[in-house]
């Protein structure tokens, strides 16, 4: 935008121009050139002024702007207009945002005398297009020379940008200060280089009891915090180094001598030209309290966990010794030849139930050792289908019981997996006995394993009464029942299915449920296989053979009925017996019978079986006998401890009296051989 002029006669009492006067350089400058020099020295300065300057005559009419005023006011002035008639299309206020007519306007009050000049006056001005800005304001008289006001040169200053910004920094102020002081954590200024305090905020006051006052100048080792002034200055130190630092509990010392537990956070920061340290101090104090109720609690818990599985072992061995000699004794009862009728009603039903019994003490402890990560599986290359076979020998009598079809569907080709056979067994018998249990008689329940793509699915499905849709999320969490009715009917302890989850997870697979109630339910599980082998291990087939030769054992227990009705068993599988009540007569007797096995309690009065073990490892004479702990404790623990002391054997009463008569049989054949 071009810098508009206009010229009447003599404005402002202007010489006269004329043409041009040739001049040598020695000659003396002649008035008019003077004034023209003059001139155009005030003509560069008008145009490059960064200021907004227009100048009108003593009767308002605008006689020259500059740039910058045709910017500020966002348009040029129409060439003679007045003043008045000019600035009358914008809106000018003071700086309380009162409205001025024309006659109230500065350039108004200046060319009228009213007021000799203007000085760095703040407006407000409204523009034609809305928007308003805010400006300084500098008016000076043109006088010609009599004196007289002849016009005046208006120098206005956008200072729309500074006055946001320091809008901007006092509403942050202010922000920050209503923070300040109405924070619920205390808060300390300091002078980075003094490391004194200079500003405090209420919180600190009501925290420490110190006036805003008493804590200007002061350093924090003064007000109590750290222990002494070596130790503030160490942290001093680390805050001018590192411009940061945190404390967790730290203990502050309020003016009457309390203890207060707080976090103290400290960060360095440039306010202007002065760097400062802003500290934040949290009274934690109870937060302190609860953690450490917190921790007492976890202990507590800790110890009642631990206390939990003790008694859950010592429940196992106190259950485990009554149901050994039942055991043994249903045994026995079974060898019989000539059974009536009734006799083998009764022991069948002594055989279902004392077969239950054992399965909810095993997985008592089963799920106590699964939780706590102490199971180790007994990894080996096993054939699916195999195990699926001794699962369902495992669980027909529960399922003739309740008089269920069950259709089981394997693979032709064998399905191999990388797994502990016991377990999988053990997930497929929970299975099948969920299924019975939750389905009426006369149901049908079906079983099938299969190999899909690289996995081996099995499939436990029935027409049981099904799950209830709110159970289902939590049908695998512990102590999780399908029926809470005061009958039971279905009974059990809620923690078959969660065995069977934690037990596939540990083989790297996963299980899924599809169940609508009364429509029954179907479990799948799916395991990694691995490939088949080159050559399958051979397979035993039929039973066991008989043994080959009596043997001399030696059965330890200081139960009664238990050692006597093992005595019998074994007796009666053509074996030489002797029997020991305690450990201390038990090294005399076998130094004395020169056993070939010995059947040892664990829990024994006196010495334990452990003990008793040492020491017979010790004798010479006893170096090849097979030692084969029976006892209530099973839990892993339990077993190495009982391979540490030199036990061949371990097995959990009441004993599957099979896996003795395998033990007995490779005795047997070793000492023939």
């Amino acid at each position: 935008m071009a810098t508009r002029r206009i010229a009447p006669e003599q404005p402002f009492g202007t010489v006269k121009r004329s043409g041009a006067i040739s001049m040598s350089a020695n000659s003396p400058k002649r008035p008019n050139q003077v004034l023209r020099l003059s001139e155009e020295r005030y003509r560069v300065l008008f145009e490059l002024s960064p200021a907004a300057v227009y100048t009108c005559d003593a009767s308002g009419v605008i006689q020259e702007f500059n740039r910058c005023a045709a910017e500020l006011w966002g348009r040029e002035p129409a060439l003679g207009d007045s003043e008045e008639r000019f600035c009358g299309s914008f809106k000018m206020f003071d700086p309380d945002g009162h409205f001025l007519r024309h006659e109230q306007c500065p350039m108004a009050q200046v060319i009228s005398g009213k007021i000799s000049e203007i000085r760095d006056a703040e407006m407000r001005i409204g523009r034609p297009d809305g928007s308003r800005i805010t400006v300084v304001v500098n008016i000076r008289p043109l006088k010609n020379e009599l004196g007289e006001v002849a016009g005046a040169v208006n120098c206005f200053y956008d200072i729309t940008e500074r006055k946001h910004i320091e809008e901007a920094l006092r509403e942050s102020e202010i922000r920050y200060r209503r923070l300040f002081e109405s924070a619920k954590d205390g808060i300390l200024i300091l002078d980075i280089s003094t490391l004194r305090i200079t500003d405090a905020n209420p919180f600190m006051t009501k925290l420490l009891d110190y006036s805003h006052d008493e804590f200007l100048g002061k350093e924090l080792w003064e007000i109590g915090f750290f222990r002494d002034k070596g130790a503030s200055q160490a942290v001093y130190r680390d805050l001018q180094q590192h411009g940061y630092v945190r404390y967790e509990h730290l203990p502050l010392e309020t003016r009457d001598g309390k203890t207060a537990e707080v976090e103290f956070v400290s960060n360095v920061y440039q306010v202007g030209q002065q760097f400062v340290a802003q500290c934040n101090i949290r009274d934690i104090s109870e937060r302190g309290r609860i953690e450490r109720v917190l921790q007492q609690q976890a202990s507590a818990l800790a110890d009642l966990h631990r206390r939990k599985d003790e008694f859950l072992a010592m429940l196992s061995h106190e259950l485990r010794s009554p149901l050994a000699p039942i055991a043994n004794a249903v045994h026995m009862l079974r060898l019989q030849t000539h059974e009536e009728p009734l006799q083998q009603q009764a022991r069948s039903i002594i055989e279902r139930q004392l077969a239950q019994l054992t399965r909810l003490v095993d997985d008592l402890m089963e799920v106590s050792r699964i939780t706590t990560g102490k199971v180790q599986l007994r990894l080996d290359r096993v054939a699916m289908n195999e195990i699926v076979e001794r699962a369902v020998d495992t669980v027909r009598p529960l399922i003739d019981q309740h008089g269920h079809d069950l259709t089981v569907s394997l693979s032709p080709q064998p399905v191999w997996l990388h797994a502990d056979a016991a377990r999988l067994e053990q997930v497929i018998v929970n299975l099948l006995t969920n299924a019975a249990k939750y389905t009426d008689r006369g149901g049908h329940l079906w079983l099938g394993a299969e190999q899909e793509g690289d996995e081996c699915v099995l499939r436990v499905r029935d027409t049981g009464v099904g799950i209830a849709p709110e159970l289902l999320p939590g049908i695998f969490d512990l102590f999780t029942q399908g029926e809470r009715s005061l009958a039971r009917s279905h009974g059990g302890l809620g923690i078959g299915l969660a065995l069977v989850q934690r037990l596939v997870e540990m083989h790297q697979g996963r299980v899924e449920v599809l169940s609508v109630l009364g429509h029954g339910s179907e479990f799948i599980v799916h395991l990694p296989m691995m490939p088949s082998p080159a050559q399958q291990p051979p397979v035993r087939v039929g039973t066991a053979q008989q043994t080959t030769r009596s043997l001399r054992v030696l059965a330890v227990d200081d139960n009664i009925d238990t050692i006597e009705s093992l005595a019998m068993l074994v007796k009666l599988q053509g074996h030489d017996v002797r029997t020991s009540r305690d450990g201390s007569t038990t090294l005399q007797a076998a130094l004395e019978y020169r056993p070939e096995v010995i059947l040892l309690d664990i829990g024994l009065p006196g010495l334990n079986g452990y003990q008793v073990a040492r020491q017979l490892r010790r004798q010479a004479p006893l170096q090849g006998v097979v030692l084969i702990a029976l006892t209530g404790y099973g839990q892993e623990a339990d077993r190495q401890r009982s391979r540490e002391a030199g036990f061949d054997h371990h097995l959990v009463k009441p004993v599957d009296f099979s896996k003795l008569q395998t033990i007995f049989e490779i005795v047997s054949e070793s000492a023939s051989s």
